[in-house]
């Protein structure tokens, strides 16, 4: 990965007598996906929403896909320089915040747009696909995806579409 830093996660809990404390500071890396236009790093995840702040689970060491059902995911994805991800809808609610370069988002109908450092994105549920419009630089974007119900159109849900 192009000049990005590794990614430091640091989880709160509480010990015997109900003080916060620090569980873990950790770096990790992103790994390369499947598909070869992005790397991804799974930061934590819940099994419910609400989650239960009573499960010591370490929410990385959870079984999870691109979303969980009933749960949440954060992860850090940096898309590689000139990548393109499939058109893709999951039943969940996104909100990805761009940290580092420039991402393109394109829906359904074809409309496009450009978002930097600091922008936020939120998808609910829609067809979409990211690119990578730098033919150098990797763009890194943190990611939260909270199940919600499927959009409904005409009366009919349209189903999950995943990469």
């Amino acid at each position: 990965m192009a000049d990005l830093l590794p990614v430091r996660r640091v989880v709160t809990g509480h010990d015997g007598a109900g003080r916060a404390v620090l569980r873990a500071d950790q770096h990790f890396s992103t790994v390369p996906i499947p598909g070869g236009d992005a790397a991804f790093a799974l930061i934590w995840t819940t099994a419910t929403v609400p989650a239960d702040n009573n499960d010591e689970t370490d929410g990385r060491a959870r079984d999870a896909g691109l979303t969980i059902d009933r749960g949440s995911v954060i992860r850090i994805v940096d898309m590689l320089p000139g990548g393109v991800s499939p058109m893709h809808r999951t039943s969940s609610i996104d909100y990805g915040i761009v940290l580092a370069g420039q991402v393109e988002l394109e829906v359904d109908d074809g409309a496009k747009t450009l978002l930097g450092p600091g922008d936020i994105v939120v998808q609910r549920g829609t067809m979409h696909r990211w690119r990578n419009p730098s033919a150098t630089e990797t763009s890194r974007i943190a990611f939260v995806l909270i199940e919600a119900q499927a959009y409904r159109h005409l009366d009919r849900e349209l189903a999950e579409l995943r990469p």
